[in-house]
């Protein structure tokens, strides 16, 4: 799989220009939509005898998704509570050195 369209350089230039920011943010979401999903499908099997319905989301990836609402600015990150959370991460790895 390959990102084409939205291109990265606009993707990376609403994230910093940080592609493991990129990666965070878009990873996030991925799960958040994927966990939908499969709510959304266990929800039709506790009802239906077979599971007939196949989930899709206009034929895209979750990946794929995210990565639009970032290039859409419906998806981002709030800055201060990004670096709080680095900051956290880090002493968390400096604890246990």
């Amino acid at each position: 799989m390959s990102i084409t369209s939205p291109e990265i350089d606009t993707l990376l230039s609403k994230t910093e220009e940080n592609p493991f920011l990129l990666c965070s943010i878009a990873s996030k979401r991925a799960c958040d939509i994927n966990n939908m999903l499969r709510g959304q499908h266990l929800r039709v099997t506790a009802i239906q005898d077979f599971d007939d319905i196949t989930t899709m989301v206009s034929g895209e990836d979750t990946v794929s998704i995210a990565m639009q609402e970032i290039n859409d600015d419906v998806l981002g990150f709030v800055q201060d509570e990004f670096d709080d959370q680095i900051r956290g991460s880090n002493a968390q790895v400096q604890q246990n050195s």
